[in-house]
């Protein structure tokens, strides 16, 4: 039987944005944005729903007196992450 896939982290970038963090302790937006080849208006967006969803936490900060977007995964984004990932395999392994 089939489990149903989140339909949030089933977009192909918020996926990639969360792969990303689930291995680090947090990110910023540039680097993200150069791993995922994502525009930044793109990217901005797609963080935000994962923000309001409580995958993500956003930190906005300075480096000097550039402007610095940290994002970090949260509990609850962990969980979605490893649900999606066990729903998907439903898909692909044979039982």
């Amino acid at each position: 039987m089939f489990k149903e896939l989140n339909p949030l982290l089933h977009s192909e970038l918020r996926l990639a944005v969360m792969s990303l963090l689930i291995g680090v302790e947090e990110a910023d937006f540039v680097f993200i944005r150069q791993q995922t080849g994502a525009t930044a208006g793109n990217l901005s967006v797609q963080i935000d729903k994962l923000n309001k969803a409580g995958y993500v936490e956003v930190t906005k900060t300075f480096k000097g007196k550039m402007p610095c977007t940290l994002c970090k995964i949260t509990p609850q984004g962990v969980n979605a992450f490893e649900e999606y990932v066990e729903a998907l395999k439903t898909y692909i392994i044979k039982k």
